[in-house]
């Protein structure tokens, strides 16, 4: 079967969002407000999920309708490891922003994992969200 009679077959009404996922990224950043936290990097684990409607994209198979995600990750990347934060909420917060700084986003969520934060657990992490799905924006 060809991609052109896979297109035909699915009409737009029934696509829904796009959602891009990022998974498991792993990065180092001073993280924590203890003094050994605020002298040494540690391990964090970013997974994000963004929601976009992909409509143009997908008619046109042209990069610049498209959510440019490698952008947002570079961000991401450059903001963690060039950053210092006492909380994960602060952090998670932040990379939230980055994710939805495009009025494109529908919605988004951030994940930011700490591992070997706690003695017993594999890791603790915070998760927020922000919702423009039904605003109006």
């Amino acid at each position: 079967m060809t991609a052109a009679l896979l297109q035909s077959r699915v009409s737009p009404a029934t696509i829904s969002e796009a959602q891009i996922e990022v998974s498991n990224l792993r990065l180092r950043t001073y993280i924590g407000f203890n003094p050994d936290e605020k002298t040494k990097q540690q391990d964090i684990v970013i997974n994000a999920a963004i929601h976009y409607q992909a409509g143009r994209a997908l008619h046109s198979d042209n990069e610049a309708d498209a959510l440019d995600y490698k952008l947002i990750t570079k961000r991401m990347i450059r903001h963690v490891e060039e950053g210092r934060f006492h909380l994960l909420e602060k952090l998670v917060s932040d990379l939230l922003a980055i994710a939805t700084e495009s009025e494109r986003v529908s919605f988004a969520q951030v994940r930011v994992d700490k591992p070997h934060a706690l003695r017993f657990a594999d890791s603790v992490s915070v998760t927020l969200s922000a919702d423009r799905r039904g605003t109006g924006q």
